[in-house]
């Protein structure tokens, strides 16, 4: 039996991150993976309490608790099972879950004032050795249904469903518009957060699986929904959100004002070698140039950490809040201020400006925390006389994103959205508002977190299990 509840003698550590001017030369990972005592260490401070606030507070209700115990035991293998039980991605959440805002947040020895325990880095090291060591089991198909699913969209919602539906005996196609799977795991979310390879082994896995995938498949282009829903016995909806939040200033227009997915892409393309016509003319490519990122979520520190990477002359980041207010992760805004990033604070644009059709400054307004609005965040409101001029030649939009507009990009007028694009379905089985197509993921909540979007493909991939089957016995019945 492990010696637990060591919370009181044993200082909570994290693995060792290299140095700031060494990780801001690559896109590797910042931190280093625990050596296996340090491992058994860490985990061994977890206090066992009779209600888990980790388990609570994480959206898959991981059981914690219980693979820390056994971390901490040395039953690694056992640890792994436990934590894949209730995870397709436990390696890929242990990188880039906020764990601040979510279970290590919530951690009772972290209210007690001694730390957290290490959850997200021991998740990682557990299911990383699980694949060195041939622990991850392949992906085996149940018995086959007779019966297909088309999912629309790769990225962790359609992954986690594709992965479940196939164990269920379904033969699965995935869809999507980029010629590689994993979404924004693979092209929105910097190296440095989750390296490529990590993406690609699951892909490989679930392609392994006898998942098939359409990738360069653009729906409304290659396929009508109405079409796809011809070929399959249900569908799946899982695009995610990838318009960009427009900014209403002066000089939007400009060379140089760019949205923070398109530069994010052209970051992770040249991470895997490939032709990318817009770094290379440096239009995507922070080399040498004084960057500005507007926006405070965990997207704008992405870009703020890329530009650093590639070059930057200098890096700021404006958001209109103060520090305390900011929607991203703290750690990530402290990693950022150690590779060299200035933030400024309380901060917004007013407008662009430049020469010969391109940005060279940024007019930014001061800000002032308000009244609260209806959220009850203090609203934050314009500073009168306290604009400022700052250098720029490349602006990074990153306000977040918004759904695009599905019914019509895709011939499927009868499809039901939200006022803000989303889409309507059923809270109990996920369905749209048409018989046998579903939705889950950031189509449906809205701009969210990874681990959600792997918690709502469980969970649809489960209703749409009930709902096929049951399509298959009325089927018989009428037969």
């Amino acid at each position: 039996m492990a010696d637990m509840l060591k919370f009181v003698e044993r200082p909570q550590s994290y693995p060792a991150k290299r140095a700031a001017d060494a990780r801001a030369e690559d896109f590797r990972e910042i931190a280093e993976r625990y050596a296996t005592p340090a491992a058994e260490d860490q985990a061994g401070r977890c206090s066992q309490c009779g209600v888990p606030y980790c388990s609570v507070h994480c959206p898959l209700h991981n059981h914690i608790p219980d693979w820390l115990r056994l971390t901490a035991e040395g039953r690694l293998r056992e640890a792994y099972e436990l934590s894949n039980a209730t995870s397709t991605m436990p390696e890929i959440c242990g990188r880039i879950c906020p764990q601040d805002r979510l279970c290590e947040g919530n951690c009772v020895i972290e209210f007690s004032g001694h730390g957290a325990v290490t959850i997200g880095s021991v998740e990682k090291f557990i299911t990383d050795t699980a694949w060195e060591e041939g622990w991850v089991e392949p992906l085996v198909p149940g018995p086959a249904r007779g019966q297909s699913v088309g999912v629309i969209g790769a990225g962790p919602a359609g992954l986690s469903a594709a992965e479940y539906l196939r164990g269920h005996g379904y033969e699965v196609h995935v869809y999507d518009r980029h010629d590689r799977a994993g979404g924004l795991l693979t092209y929105g979310i910097p190296g440095f957060k989750l390296e490529k390879p990590v993406v690609m082994r699951r892909v490989e896995r679930l392609k392994a699986g006898g998942i098939v995938f359409h990738e360069g498949f653009e729906v409304g282009r290659d396929a009508t929904l109405d079409e796809l829903r011809a070929r399959h016995d249900a569908l799946l909806i899982a695009t995610g959100v990838y318009k960009a939040r427009a900014i209403d200033v002066s000089g939007n227009d400009l060379n140089g004002v760019v949205a923070a997915l398109d530069y994010l892409t052209a970051s992770n393309r040249k991470s895997f070698g490939d032709v990318v016509p817009e770094f290379e003319d440096g239009r995507l490519n922070a080399a040498g140039k004084n960057v500005v990122v507007i926006g405070g979520g965990d997207t704008a520190m992405d870009c703020v950490r890329t530009a650093i990477r590639q070059g930057a002359t200098s890096v700021k980041c404006l958001y209109r809040r103060d520090r305390a207010n900011m929607p991203g992760s703290q750690r990530e805004v402290a990693n950022a201020e150690e590779e060299g990033v200035e933030f400024v604070w309380l901060s917004a644009p007013a407008g662009f400006s430049g020469a010969d059709g391109s940005a060279t400054t940024v007019r930014a307004n001061r800000m002032r925390l308000g009244a609260p609005d209806a959220s009850g965040r203090r609203a934050p409101e314009v500073d009168p006389g306290a604009a400022e001029d700052m250098p720029a030649d490349l602006v990074i939009k990153a306000l977040g994103f918004d759904a695009e507009e599905l019914p019509r990009l895709w011939g499927a007028p009868e499809l039901g959205v939200t006022r803000w694009g989303t889409v309507l379905v059923d809270s109990k089985t996920l369905m749209t508002s048409l018989d046998g197509v579903f939705a889950a993921g950031d189509i449906v909540r809205g701009a969210s977190l990874v681990v959600w979007a792997i918690r709502d493909g469980r969970d649809v991939a489960a209703t749409m299990h009930q709902h096929l089957k049951a399509k298959a016995k009325a089927a018989k019945v009428a037969a």
